[in-house]
């Protein structure tokens, strides 16, 4: 794998090639990653996959019209040719007033922020082998677990590199590592599965391979033999794993595709409230050794700590340069892209904020309610915020999570939801997108 100063300078090479050759403008991308996996399952080594790629994506502008094209061929004579077809596709293109590259004016100045993200490791697989049988040998000695689905770890790493005509040009490299187990409880058809799992980039940082399997196995043997549950209206309570897809919904609503194309149940909601008094969700690109982490977006502007929501109001869209433009405002610092196409938008490292409450004083009051631990199909329709999702949790009873439930459908709209919605106090950053324990009042629960 190169390093990170010479994949930035192959995509400013390219680039620089680019504009000999008469494009009026151009950016790079150059991509790299190596991993390994290795997985087991009931003792024994299943499987052992190694993975190198490494791809470079290049996209033009002549005058408004442009075109991206990408190859894995990163020899001199194909680099030419591939600068040659990208112009030349760029010529038939229909024009595009939006396009371009991002403001001269705005772009990152300097070294980039050093964030922690590469730990420079190398792991042998006889070492992941380890910490797989590990993982899946603490899951399997839960009490109750009757078969298993295996265990599994990972390594990884990658450079990342973008450069532009403008005077862009940066590069970084990050390191992941992974564990997982997945079990199974009961007999036949009432079997039921369930699994751990935790990623970090570092590898100490990890949690222990025998943590994850507890927790694997103690989340299998917890649904065992579920029952079923009355339809009606009552309160649910999301488990942070499951919780932080209520985010997913928010971004998906204030990114400016969803604006500009006027296809968001937020469109006419910046600026005014959406959520309760004191929940607050924010990114934080320069989390040190973050999962998401990056030192600039991928247009090459600064990326900053962002509240998208403060105290339950609506404070900004998520912008790349082109919708920014279509909108009259300023890109954000969200723009996110691959080797191919235009930018999109994206979150770093995005959480809502801890509330006041324990998770014991928010259920407490709750009579008859759902704990839920999984969700299964469906969504929310992102024009409309019309929301329904299948799901599986236990019974929260006179304050108490009790027996397993399992085949309901939990519905409502979204933007009722976010307005009823309470955190707990119990966030922690686990995943790449995070929230604490949710609660949220009055949904409409379908049982079987």
């Amino acid at each position: 794998m190169l390093t990170t100063e010479q994949a930035q300078m192959r995509a400013a090479d390219i680039v620089a090639l680019s504009t000999a050759a008469g494009a009026d403008a151009a950016d790079a991308v150059y991509a790299a990653d190596t991993a390994l996996d290795v997985s087991v399952r009931l003792g024994a080594l299943e499987d052992v996959g190694r993975s190198e790629s490494a791809e470079l994506g290049l996209r033009v502008f002549v005058g408004k019209q442009s075109a991206s094209v990408s190859t894995s061929d990163l020899s001199v004579d194909a680099l030419a040719a591939l600068v040659d077809r990208a112009i030349a596709m760029a010529r038939e293109a229909p024009e595009d007033e939006w396009a371009g590259l991002a403001p001269q004016e705005r772009l990152l100045h300097g070294a980039p922020p050093q964030l922690d993200l590469d730990d420079g490791g190398d792991v042998e697989p006889a070492a992941l082998k380890e910490a797989a049988l590990e993982a899946e040998d603490a899951a399997r000695a839960v009490s109750g677990v009757t078969n298993s689905e295996g265990g599994s770890a990972s390594a990884s790493r990658s450079i990342w590199a973008l450069a532009t005509s403008h005077g862009f040009a940066a590069a970084y490299a990050a390191t992941g590592y992974g564990i997982s187990a997945s079990v199974l409880a009961g007999e036949g058809g009432q079997m039921v599965r369930d699994y751990d799992h935790h990623g970090a980039r570092h590898r100490h940082r990890l949690m222990s391979p025998a943590e994850i399997g507890r927790g694997a196995g103690e989340r299998t043997v917890a649904r065992v033999n579920p029952g079923m549950v009355k339809s009606g209206a009552m309160p649910i309570v999301f488990d942070p794993r499951v919780g932080s897809s209520m985010l997913s919904h928010l971004i998906g609503a204030i990114s400016g595709s969803s604006i500009t194309r006027r296809t968001s149940f937020l469109l006419d909601s910046l600026g005014k409230r959406i959520f309760a008094e004191g929940v607050t969700i924010a990114d934080d690109p320069h989390r040190p050794h973050g999962l998401r982490s990056r030192p600039f977006d991928g247009e090459g502007l600064p990326v900053s700590p962002t509240e998208f929501v403060r105290d339950g109001m609506l404070e900004t869209w998520l912008l790349d340069s082109a919708s920014a433009r279509q909108l009259g405002l300023e890109p954000t610092g969200h723009a996110a892209r691959g080797v191919g196409g235009n930018p999109g938008v994206a979150t770093s490292n995005l959480f809502m904020a801890a509330g006041h409450l324990p998770v014991a004083t928010l259920i407490e009051d709750i009579a008859d309610g759902i704990y839920v631990t999984e969700m299964l199909g469906g969504g929310a329709n992102g024009v409309t915020g019309d929301y329904s999702r299948g799901a599986a949790g236990f019974r929260i009873e006179k304050g108490e999570i009790t027996t397993p439930i399992a085949e309901f459908t939990i519905a409502g709209n979204i933007k009722d939801m976010f307005l009823a919605l309470t955190p707990a106090n119990d966030l922690e950053f686990r995943y790449g997108s995070n929230v604490p324990t949710l609660r949220i009042d009055g949904m409409m629960v379908a049982g079987a």
